[in-house]
C-alpha cells in the first residue's frame, strides 16, 4: 500500500506539471497557426486546465474502473465550490462579473440538471457520454458567440496569455507534456485502485476524496495566490467554467469508453451534495445587494458545507 500512496503523490505532482507544459505547448502551437487569443482562451486553455481530470477519466475507463472517473468529476466540483471558492472568499470577497450572471452560472445549472437526469437511471451509457460531448460543443459555440458580441467582458478570463516561444519549443513542450500527462495519469489511477482495494472502499470514494482534492489543489493555490495579490476578479468565472467542463468533458470521456454504473448512494449523497453546493453558490451570487460578490461569510458557509460533507463521507465509509 505504501507503494500505491507514493504512486498517487508522484502521479499528482507530475500531473500538475505536465498539464502546465501541455497547455503552454498547445497555446504556442495555436498562436503559430494563427488562432485568435479569444479562441485560444475559450478552447485550448479552458480544456487544458481540465486536462488532468480528463486524462484521469480516460485512464480510469481504460483500466475498467469508470467509477473512479465519476468520483473524480463529481468530487472535483464539490471541492471547487466548497473548498476552493470557500477558502478564497474567506481571504477576499470575490466580485461577480456580468457575464457570470447572464451566461456561465445559468449554463452550470443547466448542465448539472441534464447530467443528473442522465444519471437518474443509475447508468451513464456511451449514448449519454456522446450527448454530454454534443452539449459541450454547443455550449462552447454559444459562449464564443456571446464573448464576440460582448467584447467589454473579454477581460473575464477569455483571452489567453500566449507564451513567447518558438514553434519548435511549442512542439517539444506539447509532446512532452502529453506523454507525461498520460504516464502520470496511469500512475495515479493504478495507485488509487490499489488504495481502494487495500482499504476495502469503493473507487468512487477514492475519486471523491484523494483524486478530486489532488486535482483541485492547483486551482486552490492559484485562487488563494490571486486573492492575496488582489487579482481575484476572475476567480468565480474560472471555477464555474471548470465545473462545467468536469461534467461535460470529464464524465463524457469516461462514459464513451466504458459505461459508468451510478449507485443510489453516489446519486443521492455525492451528486446531491454537489447540487446543493451549486445551488447555494447560485443563491449567494444572485442575492440582490448593492454590490454583487461572494462575501467572506458566504465563503465560510461553503467551506463548512464541504467539511461537513467530508465528515459524513468518512463516517459512512467507516461504518460500511
Amino acid at each position: 500500500m505504501l507503494l500505491a500512496i507514493i504512486a498517487i503523490v508522484a502521479g499528482l505532482v507530475l500531473l500538475v506539471w505536465s498539464s502546465d507544459k501541455f497547455v503552454d505547448g498547445a497555446v504556442g502551437l495555436a498562436e503559430g497557426l494563427g488562432m485568435s487569443k479569444a479562441m485560444i482562451g475559450l478552447t485550448i486553455v479552458a480544456l487544458g486546465t481540465s486536462a488532468p481530470e480528463i486524462v484521469v477519466s480516460i485512464m480510469s475507463a481504460l483500466a475498467k474502473s469508470p467509477e473512479l472517473a465519476l468520483g473524480n468529476a463529481v468530487g472535483s466540483n464539490i471541492a471547487n465550490t466548497g473548498l476552493v471558492l470557500g477558502a478564497t472568499a474567506l481571504i477576499a470577497a470575490l466580485p461577480v462579473k456580468s457575464g457570470l450572471l447572464r451566461q456561465d452560472l445559468p449554463a452550470l445549472l443547466a448542465v448539472t440538471a441534464v447530467t443528473g437526469f442522465l444519471c437518474s437511471d443509475y447508468i451513464l451509457s456511451r449514448q449519454d457520454g456522446f450527448a454530454l460531448l454534443a452539449m459541450l460543443a454547443l455550449l462552447m459555440y454559444l459562449m464564443f458567440r456571446y464573448k464576440k458580441e460582448h467584447p467589454y467582458e473579454a477581460g473575464a478570463g477569455v483571452e489567453a496569455e500566449v507564451p513567447d516561444v518558438s514553434t519548435g519549443s511549442a512542439v517539444f513542450w506539447f509532446v512532452l507534456g502529453t506523454l507525461v500527462l498520460i504516464g502520470s495519469s496511469r500512475l495515479l489511477v493504478w495507485g488509487a485502485i490499489e488504495v481502494a482495494t487495500a482499504l476495502q472502499v469503493s473507487e468512487v470514494v477514492i475519486g471523491l476524496t484523494i483524486v478530486a482534492i489532488g486535482t483541485s489543489l492547483p486551482e486552490l493555490a492559484a485562487s488563494i495566490a490571486s486573492a492575496l495579490r488582489r487579482h481575484h476578479d476572475i476567480a468565480l468565472g474560472n471555477i464555474v467554467g471548470s465545473n462545467i467542463l468536469n461534467l461535460l468533458a470529464v464524465l463524457s470521456a469516461g462514459a464513451v469508453i466504458h459505461p459508468i454504473e451510478v449507485t443510489r448512494d453516489t446519486l443521492l449523497r455525492d451528486y446531491g451534495a454537489m447540487v446543493l453546493l451549486t445551488l447555494l453558490l447560485a443563491a449567494f451570487i444572485w442575492w440582490p445587494r448593492r454590490q454583487r460578490q461572494l462575501s467572506k461569510p458566504e465563503g465560510a458557509i461553503l467551506l463548512t458545507g464541504y467539511l461537513a460533507y467530508l465528515g459524513f463521507l468518512y463516517q459512512q465509509t467507516v461504518t460500511a
